[in-house]
């Protein structure tokens, strides 16, 4: 009967850990660390805006839910600057290490 629960806990905790290292997603809008919130919605001004700061040596961020992210794929984002994005990831520190990014509908 010991056997059988300590499989069961191994099982759980195992099961859990591959929950947890799986990629959480976040919606939002890719701006630039210069600007940061101030282009927390999509908008072809934005866009022009985080392009223009970005080729001036800002790097990519994500302004999701009041927040700002650090990303760490920043060749990534050049197809998005300015604009509605899903990004699944893993965060750490504020920082998203990122497994993809999509346009957001």
């Amino acid at each position: 009967m010991y056997k059988k629960l300590v499989m069961v806990a191994v099982t759980l905790l195992a099961f859990g850990c591959l929950a947890f290292a799986a990629g959480k997603t976040w919606t939002g809008t890719v701006s630039d660390s210069h600007c940061g919130a101030k282009h927390a919605e999509a908008s072809d001004a934005a866009a022009a805006c985080v392009a223009k700061c970005v080729q001036g040596g800002a790097k990519y961020v994500l302004v999701s839910g009041g927040t700002v992210y650090q990303l760490d794929a920043q060749d990534k984002f050049a197809d998005f600057a300015g604009k509605s994005v899903k990004v699944t990831g893993t965060v750490k520190d504020g920082a998203i290490t990122v497994e993809s990014v999509e346009a957001a509908m």
